[in-house]
């Protein structure tokens, strides 16, 4: 699978976290076949929505979500798995988006 992360500017220990992850997805049987990681900066409207959805139907922008779909084709992942929390709206977009079941880490299934 596709591990992905959206993450503020802010935060400076993302590559951390989705270490992190990808360990617990490990021990659950289940294999991080790629990564992305989209960061909101001060630009993308100011310092006090830096932890807000770029999109509210995504959670990431269009073109990092066609960049997983690439990514996930590429190395011939079944599953996208978000690192943060997903709304069954977005979990629906992004499955018909990148043409498999989009899921956040809780959510994952161990293989």
């Amino acid at each position: 699978m596709v591990l992905v992360g959206f993450f503020s500017g802010k935060r400076k220990d993302f590559a951390t976290v989705m270490d992190a992850a990808a360990a617990g997805l490990a021990a659950r049987g289940i294999r991080v076949l790629g990564r992305a990681v989209q960061r909101r900066g001060v630009s993308d409207g100011g310092v006090r929505k830096m932890s807000w959805p770029l999109s509210s139907r995504t959670l990431i922008r269009g073109g990092k979500a066609r960049e997983v779909t690439v990514l996930r084709e590429a190395v011939g992942a079944d599953a996208v798995v978000f690192v943060n929390p997903l709304t069954d709206h977005q979990r629906r977009v992004l499955a018909e988006l990148f043409g498999c079941p989009a899921v956040s880490l809780a959510d994952a299934p161990a293989e």
